[in-house]
Formats: structure tokens, sequence, C-alpha cells
């Protein structure tokens, strides 16, 4: 057996509110137990869908509403992205959650983005923060999300995306904001083919025009879909554990992650949310050994991919590659 845990990795699909530790609960509600944490931050197999998913970070965002506790936010995902040997993270958030005590939408962006510098220079890991519009926001927040994005350029501020439930909410009030992150040349991904199936991803492609897909596991639900992914060079964002607990497949063995690599798709395994799916990405690739027989070969290719796709300049590219190559060699 492989022992992933020594292993350097990427993850590039990796929700900040989804993803506190009991540390860091504890630290912004000493009132807290440890069954409590467990029951309302984390999400169980018997979670009904994907809005039930998305629920449990509320109790986070609720408790990330100032500047020093997004600051601690974040710094805990760095530990615990160490002690998984992440090499290079893109963490991302949508920071009109965390104005709900009076920080206005820069104060916001400023804070995660200096916590994540304090982060890279406290362990030595490449990180980089992606910021998200929602589903149900109105044309004029993912303008002003998108808008952060331009005003934090030049920082490790270095992506736009969409994420919450594709099913209930239509891509309109939102085609706006990806036409003008691409005038302005800021990389773009997208959750799509989650919640919806293979339509919701065919539309996100034509109207948003993303580099990459969060998650686009249902994207095998159309095999002229899966020939415009490779043609495209379109890089799925997969999160096996995540999509089990939201019911898009039913149980893990029904995961098309095996399905989608064979086709030659690009992809990678990503966490999604580290505590509301209570998992590491050492876990996911147990999980991808286990239940697809993937060898260390399938794994490195997802890291190289990742690597490839990531928002990130090629010469900081090109010294992770190496680090996986060498890490994995």
């Amino acid at each position: 057996m492989i022992n992933y845990a020594t292993l350097p990795k990427i993850e590039l699909h990796l929700h900040l509110d989804c993803s506190l530790s009991y540390h860091v609960v504890k630290t912004l509600d000493p009132s807290i137990t440890e069954y409590q944490y467990r029951d309302q931050f984390m999400a169980t197999i018997n979670c009904r869908n994907l809005n039930e998913y998305i629920e449990k970070a509320g109790r986070a965002i609720a408790l990330m509403q100032s500047e020093e506790a997004l600051r601690l936010v974040t710094l805990d995902l760095f530990d615990q992205l160490q002690q998984d040997q992440v090499i290079y993270a893109e963490i991302r958030f949508a920071p009109l959650e965390h104005t709900k005590l009076g920080l206005t939408p820069n104060q916001v962006v400023d804070a995660v983005e200096k916590a994540t510098v304090e982060g890279v220079q406290r362990t030595g890991i490449e990180a980089s923060v992606i910021l998200c519009t929602l589903r149900h926001y109105s044309e004029e927040m993912s303008m002003q999300t998108v808008k952060l994005c331009e005003m934090f350029a030049d920082t490790r501020i270095v992506g736009f995306d969409i994420a919450a439930d594709e099913a209930g909410f239509p891509v309109t009030n939102h085609v706006k904001a990806f036409e003008y992150a691409r005038h302005k040349g800021i990389h773009c991904t997208a959750h799509a083919g989650e919640a919806s199936g293979a339509e919701s991803v065919r539309e996100t492609l034509d109207k948003f025009k993303p580099a990459r897909i969060g998650h686009g596991v249902r994207s095998v639900e159309d095999p002229e879909l899966l020939e415009r992914l490779k043609k495209e060079n379109i890089h799925l964002e997969v999160c096996p554990t995540s999509n089990v607990l939201t019911k898009t497949v039913s149980k893990i063995e029904d995961h098309p992650a095996d399905q989608i690599f064979k086709s030659g798709v690009s992809m990678s395994i990503n966490t999604d949310g580290r505590t509301i799916s209570n998992v590491t990405l050492k876990d996911e690739y147990e999980l991808m050994h286990q239940t697809f027989e993937w060898k260390k070969q399938h794994l490195l290719k997802c890291n190289l991919e990742a690597v490839e796709h990531a928002f990130i300049e090629d010469e900081v590219k090109d010294t992770l590659r190496k680090k996986i190559l060498d890490g994995w060699s």
C-alpha cells in the first residue's frame, strides 16, 4: 500500500468556510463541545442533498465575521494543509457572506489575502485565493464580487468562481460578471454538473467560458460533452467524498471519477470542504485506490494536471511540477 500521507499534493477545489478545524472553532466559540462541532459543522451519510451540505457552512460563516476570525480560520487551514503534505492550494470563499457584522467586502478580502500571505510565509505552502459569487446572488452582487478580483490583482487573489445550488438558480444573473472577468483577464472556474446534469455543464461553458469546472462529474451523462471538455482542455475539479454526501452519486462505487479519467478529460482530486466532508486528500487518494484500484500513476497524473491548470505563473508551475515529480518518483 502506498503511503499517500507523505506524498506532495495539489488542491484546487477547497472552500475556506467548509474547512474549520475543531481547534479554531473552539478558539472562536469556547462554549462549543466536540459533539456540537461534529453535529453542526460536518455532513453525514444521511445528508439529503447539496443544499443540506451547504447549510453546514452557515455555522462557520457566522463565526467568520471579523478580520481576526478570518485570519485565524485561514491560518488554521494552512495547518491542515501542512499536515496533509499539500504544496499548493487554491482556497475559495464568497466575500459578501462575511459582511453581516459590518465589515466591508474590501476588508474581508484584504483580511483573507493578508492571512494567506502569512500562511505562505509560515508554512512554505504556495497558495492562492479564488473569490466566489453565489447562484442566488443578484447581478449586482456578482459584479461586486468580480470587481474585488480586479481590485486585488497582483495579490494572492487569482480567480473568480460561482458556487451554491446550480439546480435552483439560472445563470442569467452572472453572465455579465463572467464577461467582465474575461475582459479583465481574471481566471475563471465555475461549479456545475453537481446538483444538475450534463446540460448544466454545457450551459456553464457556453455562458461563462471558464477554464475549469468545479465538480463537473455529471458530464459523463453526455459522451459529446466529454469530447468537448477534452478538445477545449477544460479541467474538472473532482471531489469524490463530497459527491457521495451531496447525493450527486448514491455511493462511491457509482462515482464517475474513473470513467472521467479513462476518457482522457483533465481532472484532479480535491476535498471540497475538509470539515463538512470530514476528509483529507490522503483519505480521498486512499478511497480512489480502494474503490477503483487506482495506482500511483493515476494520482500523479491528477496532480500534474492540477499544476497545469492552476491559476498561477509558469515559473511557479515549474517549481511545483518538479516537487511533485521528485516526491512521487
